[in-house]
Order: structure tokens, then C-alpha cells, then sequence
């Protein structure tokens, strides 16, 4: 298989993420409608949390059993290091935009009129399609690894396992572009089809980004600091999700969505170890 061939398959993997992103502009929709799906995707993003987070320690756990004390602490404070730049980082960049917004509306001062419209744009956005531009962070980082493994696979001549890997997370991505918008279904503003498509190339772009790092360089250091940033930013968005979630319905409402994304999540995964992956 060429390098091309093996980078249109990254591709692949990550475009599946377009699927569920047109959900986003469904307006008129009921509150607790919009709780449920907000609450699905937050099981599904639980399920990744479980995920990136599982696959991180274990590679740290490989080098612990294998006595290799000094590369042990080194994938350890990576670990540490990138959880909690995922986690603070998104934290610290949600508060900078509540103290922008509460300052608005701006004036331009001294700042070129560029640098206005862009902010202005930033600040302008509103919780949901925020939320969803989290969403969209949390999942590329994971998605970036993804691309690791599929590039990783096909440098090594394992060009089944490649293939598998692709039809498993294309699944996974598949549902992950739901996630993404959940937020933003019955916003008081429709979602443009350039803002979507934005979210998905933050999205799903990382996994053929992935896959073209993977096919030239393989780096299990690379792969840990990625899942473990991944790890922290979705936890935050998941933290979110929950508190808007429990302000518009019922714990049962919650619950069940959390419980449904939650067996979609672990549903493509059996798929993929179903296909050899």
C-alpha cells in the first residue's frame, strides 16, 4: 500500500465525524429533547474519557512491569503534565471569554479594525457553540492518536491491522460528530454549515494528521502526552455538559441519555475489537 493510499484511509477514519454534524442546526427542539441528546453525548464522552485514559496508563504500566525505571517517571510526568494542561487549560480559556463578554460591547481603541472583528467574533459566540468548539478540541486530540495507531500500523507492514483500524474508528467518529453538536441542537441561533464544517476539521482533522506522524515517526511519548491531553480536555467538557444538563431536566432524563451514549460508546468499541483491531 502507498503512502497516499494509507494517508486517503486516515482521511477516511477522521471525515466520518461530518456524519453527525448537520444535527446541529435542528431547531424548535423541547427542552428535555435537547437535555437528552446533551446527556447522550456526554456518555459518549464519557466512554472516551474511559478510553484515552486506559490506553495512556497502560502504556505507562508497560514500562513500570518491564523495570524501566527511568522511562516509568518519563511517560509519568508526561501523563500528569498533559491531563492537566487538557483539563486547565480549556478551564482557564472558558474564563478569559466570560470576562471578554462581560466587558462588551468593545470598542475598537487602539486596536486595528482586524483585530476588532475578531474579537468581536470570539466573544460574540455564544455558550452552546462554545461548548461545541470544546467538544470538537477534546475529541481531535483523541482523534490525533487514533491517526498515530492507523499511521504506526501501516509503517510496520501491518496493513490488515491498518484497514481494521480504520473501519472501527471511522464507527467511533461516526458518533463523535453528534457528540460535537449536541450542545447547539435548539440554540436561539442556527449554526452556519461553515461553522460545522469548522468543527469537524477540529475534529476529525487530527486523525489524518495522526496518521501521516504515524507513518513517519513512531513515539509512544507522542502518543501518551496526546491521550492524556485528551483525557483532561474531556473532562472539562464532560463537566460542563453535566452542569447545563442538570439545569434543564430531571436527574432520569440525565441519566438515561449518559446510560444510551454510553452503550453507543462501548458499542463501537466491540466493533472494532470484533474486526481484529
Amino acid at each position: 500500500m502507498s503512502s497516499s493510499q494509507i494517508l486517503l484511509l486516515g482521511a477516511v477514519a477522521g471525515g466520518t465525524i461530518f456524519i453527525g454534524l448537520p444535527l446541529g442546526r435542528m431547531q424548535s427542539v423541547d427542552v428535555r429533547v435537547k437535555a437528552f441528546l446533551s446527556a447522550l453525548a456526554t456518555g459518549i464522552l464519557l466512554f472516551l474519557f474511559w478510553d484515552v485514559l486506559a490506553a495512556a496508563v497502560e502504556e505507562v504500566e508497560a514500562a513500570l512491569t518491564a523495570g524501566e525505571d527511568g522511562r516509568f517517571f518519563w511517560l509519568s510526568a508526561l501523563l500528569a503534565a498533559g491531563f492537566g494542561v487538557g483539563l486547565m487549560s480549556l478551564a482557564m480559556y472558558d474564563g478569559w471569554l466570560r470576562r471578554r463578554r462581560q466587558r462588551a460591547p468593545l470598542g475598537v481603541g487602539a486596536a486595528s479594525l482586524a483585530e476588532y472583528e475578531v474579537e468581536r467574533h470570539v466573544v460574540s459566540m455564544s455558550q452552546p457553540q462554545w461548548l461545541a468548539v470544546f467538544i470538537a478540541i477534546g475529541i481531535g486530540l483523541h482523534n490525533f492518536s487514533e491517526g498515530l495507531a492507523i499511521g504506526q500500523s501501516a509503517a510496520a507492514g501491518e496493513l490488515s491491522l491498518a484497514v481494521a483500524l480504520v473501519i472501527g474508528f471511522g464507527l467511533h467518529n461516526a458518533t463523535e460528530g453528534f457528540g460535537i453538536v449536541a450542545p447547539l441542537t435548539g440554540d436561539r441561533e442556527k449554526p452556519s454549515w461553515a461553522f460545522l464544517a469548522a468543527l469537524g476539521l477540529i475534529g476529525g482533522g487530527p486523525t489524518f494528521l495522526g496518521t501521516v506522524v504515524g507513518q513517519a515517526w513512531v513515539s509512544t511519548a507522542v502518543s501518551v502526552l496526546f491521550l492524556a491531553l485528551a483525557a483532561g480536555s474531556i473532562l472539562y467538557v464532560v463537566v460542563e455538559l453535566i452542569t447545563i444538563c442538570a439545569r434543564m431536566a430531571s436527574k432520569q432524563v440525565l441519566l438515561a441519555g449518559i446510560f444510551v451514549g454510553l452503550l453507543l460508546g462501548f458499542g463501537t468499541d466491540f466493533v472494532l475489537v470484533a474486526v481484529g483491531a
